[in-house]
């Protein structure tokens, strides 16, 4: 099944073999094709509401389709089975309207996240003030922000730490952004564009083992090593932000993109259309149901909606060495 499978995403192929190793296989055991029923289907559905380490109804939806695929193939393959065993399967109901954050919340955010990783801090602004995927975020290099112009080429993204394509062709964007988050990208680099330094003695240990010094693959954020960052490691420092900003629980990276079309919706910033382009939404109704390219018209366009929402507030600014706090008329860099 996963060989049919190839032309699919990597990510996507990776989940298919982690549900079949770690749910589907374990559920279903030793028995033959032909004794499954269709009430098979929803015991595996109970099955999997019950597992305490499956944390929302979307990654049980997710499973069960794997599990759906499987059965799909098998009936493809001429094994046996009977018929509707996956059909008007009633799964559990997925909220995807996310969680609206506000301004206060995710300066919240990028506080709790400095002092959890200050490496990482600079992800949420990306986030929220750019409206990248955290792939999209960890993919994003030093060559491809145009410094001077305010742009973002978004080009490709990173999972488990290798680049890979983006997840549509409406996500290639060469994206205008406020210069507040230029700020924050150039303040960011002056501190982390190195491996934190390590003693002498664990210099030593390194040698003695071959460690081979990771490549410069030019990434804006990596870790302390100076390697690619892991979505793995990202993902539990973000569940630690949440819990130490207050946030909502169950609030997403991904619920930062949904503050940033909200933030380009706001009154008087950028018509609906433009707002679209910039989400980099390929259909106007993902725009404004849940959340292309950026067209020539979009070209010269100056963003500043993100300065204007946190600009006003009292800030302690990102210095290489330490932290100054600021006053609300001072300068963000």
């Amino acid at each position: 099944m996963i060989e049919r499978k190839k032309k699919k995403r990597p990510n996507t192929i990776n989940n298919y073999e982690s549900h079949l190793r770690n749910h589907i296989l374990p559920f279903a055991g030793d028995r033959l094709p032909a004794s499954l029923r269709r009430r098979d289907s929803m015991a595996f559905i109970d099955h999997l509401l019950e597992k305490p380490s499956l944390r929302s109804a979307r990654t049980v939806v997710q499973i069960f389709k794997t599990w759906r695929i499987l059965i799909h193939y098998m009936t493809d393959e001429d094994i046996p089975l009977p018929a509707n065993i996956v059909s008007r399967i009633e799964l559990p109901e997925i909220d995807d309207s996310g969680v609206a954050l506000t301004p206060d919340e995710v300066a919240a955010a990028a506080v709790a996240m400095r002092e959890i990783e200050p490496r990482y801090e600079v992800l949420v602004w990306i986030g929220a003030c750019a409206g990248l995927r955290v792939g999209e975020a960890l993919g994003l290099t030093r060559s491809r922000v145009d410094w001077q112009e305010d742009l973002l080429h978004v080009q490709e993204q990173r999972q488990r730490g290798k680049a890979a394509p983006l997840k549509t062709k409406a996500s290639y964007a060469t994206l205008p952004v406020d210069h507040f988050l230029i700020e924050r990208l150039t303040a960011h680099v002056a501190c982390f564009s190195e491996p934190e330094p390590i003693t002498q003695e664990a210099a030593r240990k390194r040698r003695a083992r071959g460690h081979v010094e990771p490549m410069d693959e030019d990434l804006i954020v990596t870790n302390r090593y100076g390697k690619p960052v892991q979505s793995s490691d990202f993902n539990g420092k973000w569940r630690r932000v949440v819990a130490r900003a207050g946030l909502p629980e169950g609030t997403r990276f991904h619920d930062l993109k949904g503050f940033y079309t909200t933030t380009l919706g706001g009154p008087g910033q950028h018509d609906p259309k433009t707002v679209q382009v910039l989400s980099r939404h390929a259909r106007f109704t993902e725009t404004w149901d849940t959340y292309a390219r950026p067209p020539r018209a979009a070209e010269g366009l100056h963003v500043t909606a993100f300065g204007d929402a946190f600009r006003s507030m009292s800030f302690v600014s990102l210095r290489c060495g330490g932290v100054t706090t600021r006053s609300t008329n001072e300068s963000w860099i």
